[in-house]
């Protein structure tokens, strides 16, 4: 019998797809039929429940502060994307791994497409808040996605010809493999399209009750903003930070979207002699109070951008934990912490003493005359001014519980942040920005300082380490708010380095030392370096 050797492709000839190849495709086709699968079922469950958003929430509460501030340094608001799209790609390369093995063995790579889900499944338990059911959709997909590899790998071509007689070898296979794949494909997009549908659909409540809600008046309205309190320099912050431009800096993947027809607020613990549980109607049945107040985060750096001031409509939280019978500790009262915890789970320690000091501490449900953004808490937050976020300012606000500090410790502070972190004096640049080329002659220098529930009394700017010139302000609208200055710079040529710091109403001067944001706030002085043009 003379054997002849296969007849090799020639340069024209189109290469049909190797073994390995469909393998790999196999495995993604598998790992979207497992994602479609599970977003489907999260809909009946939850949208925090869909693996990657639970996987990703596992990442976020198991990563070190140092490399969360890192990426919010790095990436900015967008580091909730780059989270996501990493997660992404993590399972892009599981799924083709899991393709490769089933080609050579099926029950391992089918497996390891299962395991996948299992370990989603996992990390969904683990979330805050988290019940069985969120465990479901993490096992449907991973079992979808087992199934639809193991059916993928069935039709990949053997290695060898098949016997005379069946047909040219592979042909069959891998027209098989093709219609399966577009099967795969179009079923998977079906059920991602259903999945997200239900989604909206289960979205609906909350979005109606947000359109259809009607902010009540204030019965304490905020006076009007100065005048002068809005310098209109150009490249300046505005003095009131639109709602779309506020800054957003917290650990959800997928911003809870709240019904306020079915909203409760439980407030109950130490010191608490009536126990209260309101709804949204409940709550608005008391005074409401109208504040301007500046928020920042404490993952601001010197001169950093999470910062923004808003006119606030909310009830004060004194006069709710007064209703529930809670004295502050200066007055005998057992608990020295008020716990605030979110829908999805998030806990922020306040110190009860800062709430019921006489600062306008609100439960809000306005924010700049409007009912707060779902991005923002809706349909209830708190506020309370002078107090770094993370220590005051939760969203999505479902539970308030007095305990003591040494019995309790919040999120953040479990992860190395301070249990109580008022926020220090600051003072940023917004003009000219840093290595900005300007003309020679008359600059404006000019941005935002805060000191908050203090005061800002004095801004001072210094070009070259010479000496501290004094900045004009913008008229103050209280102490709880930010205030503008500029400083009218006649600009030699050549590059300068320019620095402002702020004094506090109480005479305190903003400290040039150098600190980072972990664990209670940056300090420093920020400055910029110009070129000015001859």
């Amino acid at each position: 019998m003379i054997r002849t050797k296969p007849r090799r492709a020639g340069p024209g000839t189109p290469r049909r797809p190797g073994r390995n190849a469909l393998g790999a495709v196999g495995g993604l086709l598998a790992a979207f039929a497992g994602l479609a699968v599970a977003q489907l079922a999260a809909a009946a469950v939850r949208p925090e429940a869909a693996p990657l958003t639970a996987v990703g929430g596992a990442v976020v509460d198991a990563t070190p502060a140092a490399v969360k501030e890192w990426a919010i340094r790095r990436f900015g608001t967008d580091d909730k994307l780059v989270l996501t799209l990493g997660n992404g790609a993590l399972l892009a390369a599981v799924a083709i791994a899991a393709g490769l093995l089933a080609v050579r063995r099926p029950a391992a790579g089918t497996a390891l497409a299962a395991a996948f889900g299992v370990l989603s499944a996992a990390a969904a338990l683990s979330r805050p808040e988290a019940a069985w059911q969120d465990a479901l959709p993490s096992l449907a997909g991973g079992f979808a996605a087992a199934g639809a590899l193991y059916l993928l790998v069935r039709a990949i071509p053997p290695p060898r010809p098949r016997p005379s007689g069946t047909g040219p070898p592979g042909a069959m296979d891998r027209r098989g493999f093709g219609r399966l794949a577009l099967a795969t494909l179009a079923l998977s997009a079906g059920a991602g399209y259903a999945g997200r549908r239900l989604g909206a659909f289960g979205d609906a409540g909350a979005t109606a009750s947000r359109a259809g809600f009607v902010l009540p008046p204030p019965t304490v309205p905020a006076p009007p903003v100065p005048a002068g309190a809005e310098l209109r320099i150009p490249g300046t912050t505005p003095f009131i930070t639109p709602n779309r431009a506020f800054y957003r800096v917290d650990t959800a993947l997928v911003v809870p979207r709240v019904d306020a027809d079915t909203w409760r607020l439980r407030v109950h613990g130490d010191g608490v002699s009536k126990p209260l549980a309101l709804g949204l109607r409940e709550l608005l049945a008391r005074p409401l109070v109208e504040h301007d107040a500046t928020l920042t985060c404490v993952s601001n750096e010197v001169g950093g951008p999470y910062a923004g001031n808003a006119r606030w409509l909310g009830v004060r939280l004194a006069d709710l934990l007064r209703e529930a019978g809670v004295r502050p500790p200066s007055q005998g009262g057992p608990a020295d912490q008020l716990v605030a915890r979110s829908v999805d789970g998030m806990t922020i320690g306040t110190p009860v003493e800062a709430v019921m000091d006489g600062r306008e501490a609100l439960l809000a449900v306005g924010m700049n005359g409007e009912p707060l953004p779902f991005a923002h808490g809706f349909p209830v937050r708190m506020i309370v001014p002078g107090l770094y976020g993370y220590v005051s300012a939760c969203k999505w606000l479902r539970e308030l519980r007095l305990t003591t500090f040494a019995a309790y410790d919040a999120y953040w502070v479990r992860r190395s942040w301070a249990q109580q972190a008022p926020v220090k004096t600051q003072s940023r640049i917004d003009t000219p920005r840093p290595f900005a080329e300007v003309a020679a002659g008359r600059v404006a220098v000019a941005g935002v300082a805060w000191a908050l529930h203090r005061g800002i009394a004095r801004v001072e700017v210094r070009v070259d380490a010479g000496p501290w010139r004094e900045a004009r302000l913008g008229a103050a609208d209280g102490d709880d708010t930010w205030r503008q200055w500029v400083w009218l710079w006649e600009a030699a040529p050549g590059g300068h380095t320019l620095q402002v710091r702020a004094t506090d109403r109480t005479g305190a001067v903003q400290t040039g030392e150098r600190a980072g944001t972990l664990p209670d706030g940056a300090t420093g002085r920020h400055t910029v370096t110009v070129r000015v043009r001859g």
